[in-house]
């Protein structure tokens, strides 16, 4: 390329010509600098357009039709002149004044939304989660039924389940705002859109309904599935969530006067949920796994077996990660105010050390046990300390929220143990993460509340210090401690109660439990036709311990000369 080049440097002026000539004789060549001339003169065009253009446009307020040219005509200025004097032209209008609220509730309106958004892609996780710790023949109803409760839930929480919880009525439910007719424009005193909140309090109901399944995987019939779930989705989460969240709920008005408990001095707190929405789910999941009982073949530490294996742990853990994602919507979110930045970076901050503490605590407590480093262990111990840090995470500090953390570790793995000597079977481990550390977490307020923040919450403008939560720890006496205590009773034993109560009665109309040659074939081709992975053969281990591996009835004829192997269980 070189040597072409410097030859034709050499060329001289008329050999050059007479190149050009050969060339514009060429049909080719003549189209080729068409093109180049063309594009050439277009782009110089366009340069001089916008040497115009812009200018015209930066100054374009001498073109406005209130503002007079710089030199009128000669006729217009003697006439001007000879006239009487024109009056002082009038001050331009003050721009208009700028309330506070209409800059703040915005902000605040938007922060709800993407807080809303993270808790809702907890949906994900817990799909994952519980897709993950099943076994292969029911990953597709864990995906069904997930998928359903969500659609569900947005439904009733629309019609009843958010006038339920969070309109005013009396003590016990709210009486206002069904599907969302008379609502006001915001809620409350937040400044917050309503719908914006409305939004947000669904992510959370259906995280409560969301848990109560991973108990009951293996052995629930898709109809008892919806049953439950419009209970504990239009009726249980909601009424309950009233007395602690409502505007009016007897435990959020605990203490004062010519209220609950008058004497006490102390309402009942809970930031994000601990209580509101995961002992109430892990309640829900306890009842619905014992009337249910264990999936066929699970045999328990005490009859000499352990618990049934996952069937992909990648997408377990990785599920269980997506969940700690979604929970920096879920406790800082709860703030419903951008306003309040240190609380919002307390708050995350909190979570994070809580989780971080848990996850340690409890591999390495199943180490001492064991000799092995479990995956299950660790993702359910950094998700129990997630759960507990969500009542206190705002009235806490750094450190009492790593002690927190690691004694939920510790919690998650004795709660385990304990339903195995129960024989209780819960395959995704619901109860001793939601249940046992919504207690612990809830109870934790009153042991480290550290005395330094406002007891109402978040308040960005005008933070009330002159009442602040001081838990026993921090020298502010048992007061705390004991509204924890009896807010935390009262909604685990009504819970408990309830969920008993609807479970038995969707038993007794045989629609819970698959019956058993349902429960041998396997959820996924029993209810839904179809296995997650129907081009391969699903190893012994999906089959229930002692059960005779076969293919279904329906499917005999398709299955051939494979009906030897196992089902794609």
């Amino acid at each position: 390329m070189a040597r072409i080049t410097h030859e034709r440097d050499k060329l001289s002026f008329t050999e050059k010509l007479v190149r050009l000539g050969a060339r514009l004789r060429d049909p080719e060549w003549r189209r080729y600098g068409f093109v180049m001339a063309s594009g050439k003169l277009l782009g110089v065009a366009t340069l001089f357009g916008m040497m115009i253009l812009i200018p015209l446009l930066l100054n374009g307020s001498s073109a406005r039709a209130d503002v007079p040219p710089a030199n009128p005509p000669a006729a217009l200025a003697v006439a001007t002149s000879a006239a009487a004097p024109a009056p002082a032209p009038a001050p331009a209008p003050a721009p208009p004044a700028v309330a506070a609220k209409d800059v703040i509730n915005p902000l605040n309106t938007v922060w709800t939304l993407i807080a809303a958004f993270l808790v809702f892609a907890m949906q994900v996780g817990f799909v994952m989660l519980e897709a993950g710790f099943c076994r292969s023949r029911e990953t597709v109803n864990v995906l069904v039924e997930c998928v359903f409760d969500t659609c569900l839930c947005g439904i009733l929480f629309w019609a009843f389940g958010y006038a339920f919880m969070f309109s005013e009525g009396n003590g016990f439910i709210g009486t206002h705002w069904f599907f969302l007719k008379g609502a006001p424009a915001t809620y409350g005193a937040t400044g917050v859109a309503i719908l914006a909140h409305w939004l947000f309090q669904f992510a959370f109901a259906d995280t409560c309904s969301t848990i109560t399944s991973g108990a009951m995987i293996g052995r629930t019939d898709f109809i008892g599935d919806i049953l439950y779930s419009f209970a504990v989705s239009g009726f249980i989460y909601p009424i309950i969530g009233h007395w602690a969240w409502g505007p009016d709920g007897f435990l959020a008005t605990m203490g004062s006067a010519g209220k609950f408990l008058p004497s006490l001095g102390m309402n009942f707190h809970d930031f994000a949920g601990s209580t509101v929405v995961h002992t109430i789910g892990g309640a829900v999941a306890l009842a619905g796994a014992v009337v249910l009982g264990p999936r066929l073949g699970r045999k328990f530490k005490r009859d000499g077996g352990g618990p049934m294996t996952p069937h992909d742990l990648t997408i377990a853990v990785c599920g269980g990660l997506l969940l700690w994602f979604g929970w920096y919507g879920f406790n800082p979110g709860s703030t419903l105010s951008a306003m309040d930045f240190e609380g919002i970076g307390r708050v995350a901050a909190n979570t994070t050390l809580a989780a971080c503490a848990a996850g340690l605590t409890a591999v390495f407590y199943i180490y001492a046990r064991t000799g092995k480093w479990d995956p299950g262990s660790i993702t359910n111990g950094f998700l129990a300390g997630l759960v507990a840090i969500t009542a206190p995470c705002y009235w806490v500090s750094p450190f009492g929220s790593v002690l927190i953390g690691a004694v939920a570790g510790v919690i998650v793995i004795l709660g385990v143990d304990l339903l195995e000597y129960l024989r209780i079977d819960d395959p995704i481990g619901a109860v001793p993460v939601h249940m046992m550390n919504g207690i612990w977490g809830t109870l934790s307020l009153g042991l480290f509340a550290s005395g330094q923040y406002s007891a109402i919450g978040s308040d960005p403008i005008a933070p009330d210090l002159s009442s602040k939560l001081t838990g026993l720890f921090y020298g502010g006496g048992t007061k705390v401690l004991a509204a924890q205590a009896i807010g935390s009773a009262i909604v685990t034993v009504s819970t408990l109660a309830v969920s008993f109560a609807v479970m038995y009665a969707i038993d007794a109309a045989g629609l819970l439990r698959l019956h058993e040659d349902a429960e041998h074939d396997g959820l996924d081709l029993h209810e839904h036709g179809i296995s997650a992975y129907p081009e391969y053969v699903i190893s012994a281990l999906a089959s229930p311990a002692g059960a005779p591996l076969r293919v279904p009835a329906h499917q005999e004829s398709a299955a051939g000369s494979r009906s030897a192997l196992s089902p794609s269980l």
